[in-house]
């Protein structure tokens, strides 16, 4: 069992960056990546970043490269997920995932663990 606690959400204007924190505890041992997922009221959990737990090569999606940077911890068990230049698209729920197996892939349903979630709200 792996738990994961998301931290730091919140509102920001647009424009603005907000950090969010996931810290994993547990059986973290063989974690083979971590990763971001956003979810709208409606909608699946839709990928946003994700890093190889051992090479902390990152992968994103295309809303978030160039915006968004994911990195990790590897000593204190946290992955991080710095937020710039935010817009109203960014809004929602933030999931931090686990996943035991590669390659890292973009589907919500190849992750094994996930946490409660932190919001984001980006006002324009």
């Amino acid at each position: 069992q792996v738990d994961l606690v998301e931290s730091g959400g919140g509102t920001v204007q647009a424009g603005g960056s907000l950090r969010l924190s996931c810290a994993a505890s547990g059986r973290t041992v063989g974690t083979s990546a971590m990763a971001w997922f956003r979810q709208v009221v409606g909608h699946e959990r839709e990928f946003v970043a994700a890093i190889n737990w051992r090479t902390g090569s990152p992968t994103y999606s295309h809303s978030a490269e160039d915006r968004f940077t994911i990195s990790k911890d590897n000593a204190k068990n946290l992955v991080n997920l710095q937020m710039n230049l935010l817009n109203d698209e960014d809004t929602g729920v933030y999931y931090c995932a686990a996943s035991f197996s590669l390659p890292i892939t973009a589907s919500p349903h190849a992750m094994d663990y996930w946490g409660q979630g932190t919001l984001v709200t980006v006002s324009s």
